[in-house]
């Protein structure tokens, strides 16, 4: 048996925001740990707080009297209202108030499309909010909520996404900014010239969020001097992110919005931007000044108001030599948007940089219908056209009678194939050699459904994950003397289940140089230095290289024994030499599946990771992060799919009886491990993102699994069972 060895936590002196009383026990344990535990794995400073119910969400945060909202909801796809009568409901208790279109405080045209609502009559989505209720109870509230009645004229509408869409359209901008058309070279004539060629199209469904915490706010409306201000405890990636973006849409200033989230129950993107139901809940309270209004948004709302990951066709066509040299790579990808406003996922461009080829392009084109807006989820981009893009590759190597690690390797590219400039670091060979090496690839059989055990046949897979830094700003961050040798420092980070409260304490404690429980670590909220969110995987570079900074700026103005209250507050400026580079991190995803020759039932006997994903600041919190990934594939592959219902415009699937993801027993061993090697023209520290990388290729692998265990290439998620039978 394996001996395992636990590295005790220092223990930690900052009061977390949202925790009844203090964590307990903060003196100094008997053997503290000392400075340099970046690299160590401290358990989670948060953990305690949570599993003993302390730590305080956005909805249990106390308040002075409340009201609760409940939010009546569209059940009509396209039209517009009639009439709203909303006489029953406020029949149903004195404290009902119901805010409509007629009746909302009007809004600003910078709200934007997607967070105009109760401005007009027009319906643009099954589960639009219509009517904000309020009583003095939830339960009053949803009663009264049921017994608005909404008159709606109806037009045709149109929710079904296909790749020939006679609507479809090339975008702006897409996602993160990038063009949605690239091109290199004659990729035409490549394909008709090649000595082998791939032309197969994938898709993939829509897949929703669905954090164990549905979205959640409490809104406090406030009036002193003819001025307004808003306080929200709310679930979100990023407070004074939120808040920026926010404020205006309220036609408030940034000073006028307190923003507040010590603890998220999970996010996976949903919780990046505000949403309708911020701006449902702040109407509310301007409706009801100076009471607090609780919202809490059903599972089911959740489907339709705090965005998706699109469904997409991607077409993937590649020409190659005999040896297994790409000479062509085309991406074509149709995806759906909203009618009224657009969002596009770069789902193709990974394929721009990933592999050397003479001749590229790539294409998205966005599909306009009677749907909400999506946006970002964990990966976007990458996670979905990983998928396509490497279950591609699979299927050329087996055309060209090549092994798939080979066919890799043999077209990795030694500069970044789309803007010539060289990685920062680039280590995608390694992971595929030391993942194979973990994996056991050497004694793998390389022809399909060769291997049948006790009725079930067995396979093996492999797909490349690569990650690009994000183009984010500079985050800043405060460091105030609190004598003793002990410290506060104070960034607008966000802790969504990463482990930002622990990896940020070990950061300040090493650029301190003092003990962990010497750090008062305050973050969750809008009141302290402006971070960017915990999104695209830029949480912990970003935020770690603004704490550095501004201890360094300390130390400038303080010295090493500065006066108790002494304060400064840094943004470190950018390296330029960044630009010089093309930053990404990557990982070689393994997995082994066994699908039953009968019934066509899938089982994910193992999945590993190799990733190129620099210094590791906790190893524990990493491994986490990487498996939560891994897992959020497996779901992908497996499970997830978000069915609309095209007769009626609505998603069915709103629930987690029919919303399915992955559990304990979908998968008997499952590993995450990195190289390790730091990278310092990432950020001061050498580390690079890891929260997304994870969930990139995990899919691919397990498809590419499936065909090599049956024969059977699957090219439309979810791989199941009725996709294996005969």
């Amino acid at each position: 048996m394996k001996r395992r060895t636990f590295i005790k936590a220092a223990a930690v002196t900052a009061v977390l925001p949202g925790v009844e009383g203090r964590l307990p026990a903060t003196a100094a344990p008997a053997n503290p740990i000392p400075p340099g535990v970046v690299g160590q794995p401290l358990p989670r400073v948060d953990g305690p707080a949570k599993v003993r119910g302390l730590a305080r969400y956005a909805y249990e945060q106390p308040v002075h009297e409340p009201l609760y909202l409940y939010p009546v909801t569209s059940t009509t796809t396209r039209g517009k209202v009639t009439a709203i009568d909303t006489s029953r409901a406020r029949a149903v208790h004195r404290s009902v108030q119901v805010i409509t279109h007629e009746t909302a405080a009007r809004l600003p045209q910078a709200a934007g499309p997607d967070l105009l609502i109760l401005q007009d009559p027009a319906i643009a989505y099954h589960g639009q909010f219509l009517a904000a209720v309020v009583a003095d109870t939830p339960e009053i509230a949803k009663q009264a909520a049921d017994l608005v009645t909404v008159t709606c004229e109806t037009a045709d509408h149109d929710t079904e996404l296909r790749p020939d869409h006679p609507a479809r359209y090339k975008p702006g901008p897409l996602n993160g900014g990038y063009p949605p058309d690239s091109a290199e070279g004659d990729v035409e004539t490549a394909l008709r010239t090649a000595a082998v060629t791939l032309d197969q199209t994938y898709s993939a469904p829509g897949y929703h969020h669905v954090p164990m915490e549905a979205a959640t706010t409490t809104a406090i409306w406030t009036t002193a001097g003819g001025v307004d201000h808003l306080t929200l405890y709310d679930s979100n990636q990023g407070a004074a992110f939120l808040r920026s973006m926010l404020a205006p849409a309220l036609g408030l200033a940034p000073d006028q919005v307190d923003v507040i989230s010590p603890f998220v129950g999970g996010a996976f993107g949903a919780k990046t931007l505000p949403r309708p139901h911020h701006i449902l809940a702040s109407l509310a309270a301007k409706a009801a000044p100076g009471r607090p209004v609780k919202l809490a948004l059903a599972r089911r709302h959740t489907f339709a108001g705090t965005g998706y990951r699109a469904p997409a066709f991607q077409r993937v066509r590649l020409g190659a030599r005999h040896d297994g040299v790409l000479t062509a790579i085309s991406h074509d990808v149709v995806q759906q948007t909203s009618r009224y406003s657009d969002f596009g996922e770069q789902t193709a461009v990974q394929t721009r940089m990933l592999y050397a080829g003479a001749n590229r392009s790539t294409t998205h084109r966005l599909v306009p219908l009677d749907v909400s807006m999506p946006s970002v989820m964990r990966a976007p981009g990458e996670g979905p056209g990983s998928f396509a893009f490497e279950s591609a590759m699979d299927e050329l190597a087996e055309k060209i009678g090549i092994d798939p690690i080979e066919l890799r390797v043999r077209n990795e590219p030694k500069v970044d194939p789309e803007s010539g400039r060289p990685f920062s670091s680039r280590l995608l060979v390694p992971a595929l050699r030391e993942g194979a090496r973990r994996f056991g690839w050497a004694s793998r059989n390389p022809e399909p459904r060769a291997r049948l055990k006790d009725g079930w046949w067995h396979g093996t897979g492999v797909a490349a994950a690569s990650y690009p830094r994000p183009p984010f700003p500079q985050s800043s961050a405060s460091v105030r003397a609190l004598g003793e040798g002990r410290y506060e420092v104070g960034v607008s980070a966000a802790d969504i289940g990463t482990g930002a409260w622990t990896i940020l304490a070990q950061v300040a404690a090493d650029a301190l140089q003092v003990r962990v429980a010497d750090v008062n670590l305050q973050i969750g909220s809008s009141a302290q230095p402006f971070a960017m969110p915990a999104a695209g995987s830029g949480g912990t570079m970003f935020w770690s290289d603004a704490i550095i900074g501004a201890v360094e700026e300390f130390r400038k103005q303080h010295g090493r024994t500065p006066p108790t209250g002494a304060t400064t507050t840094a943004t470190p400026a950018k390296d330029p030499e960044q630009d010089r580079y093309s930053m990404h991190a990557f990982g070689a995803q393994f997995a082994e599946v066994r699908i039953n020759a009968d019934t066509g039932e899938i089982r994910v006997s193992r999945m590993l990771g190799v990733f190129d994903v620099g210094r590791i600041i906790n190893p524990r919190t990493a491994r986490s992060q990487l498996i939560g990934g891994m897992t959020m594939g497996l779901s992908m592959a497996l499970h997830e799919e978000s069915v609309m219902d095209n007769r009626y415009g609505h998603v069915m699937t709103q629930d987690l009886a029919s919303y399915h993801f992955a559990a304990n027993a979908d998968v008997e061993h499952i590993e995450a491990a990195w190289l390790g090697e730091p990278d310092t023209h990432q950020n001061r520290l050498g580390a690079k993102g890891l929260g997304e990388i994870g969930l990139v290729g995990a899919a691919a692998a397990i498809a590419n699994a499936a065909w090599h265990a049956t024969g059977i290439r699957v090219r439309a998620l979810p791989l199941t069972l009725d996709k294996f039978l005969p």
